[in-house]
């Protein structure tokens, strides 16, 4: 499975449409772009494949892997990219602002329901990160 996040980059935020074939997952929010810096911007564009993780903050969540010069980037719910984010991506349902969102653990499962059935499997997840 190929996923597409197609970013639109604003100096508070970094606003995304998470699709996959060209159909809406969902949307998302992260941070600024800030050259990849750890804990203060978003990712570099890029492709990077995505697992199944789980922490006693998150419970089970999705981890994107083998992100240059940064670890622990995951899909978590957040509303807000400032106040709720390190690096890693929010879904949301719907955007309010640049780094803001509605609904975002609405959004989660979502992502989740889709995603879960095929990492079981051992299937990939390729994540394609663009503006």
């Amino acid at each position: 499975m190929v996923l597409t996040l197609s970013r639109t980059y604003f100096p508070d935020g970094t606003n995304g449409k998470l699709e996959c074939e060209g159909k809406l997952i969902c949307l998302t929010i992260e941070l600024p772009w800030k050259n990849n810096k750890t804990k203060v911007s978003c990712i570099l564009e890029g492709k990077y494949f995505i697992k199944k993780r789980y922490s006693k903050k998150f419970q089970w969540h999705l981890e994107v892997l083998d992100v240059q010069n940064r670890s622990l980037i995951l899909f978590h719910p957040a509303n807000n990219a400032l106040l709720e984010l390190n690096g890693c991506i929010a879904p949301v349902t719907k955007l309010s602002g640049p780094g803001l969102g509605l609904m975002s653990r609405k959004a989660f499962s979502k992502l989740k329901n889709l995603l879960y059935p095929i990492l079981v499997k051992n299937e990939s997840v390729v994540l394609i990160v663009q503006s």
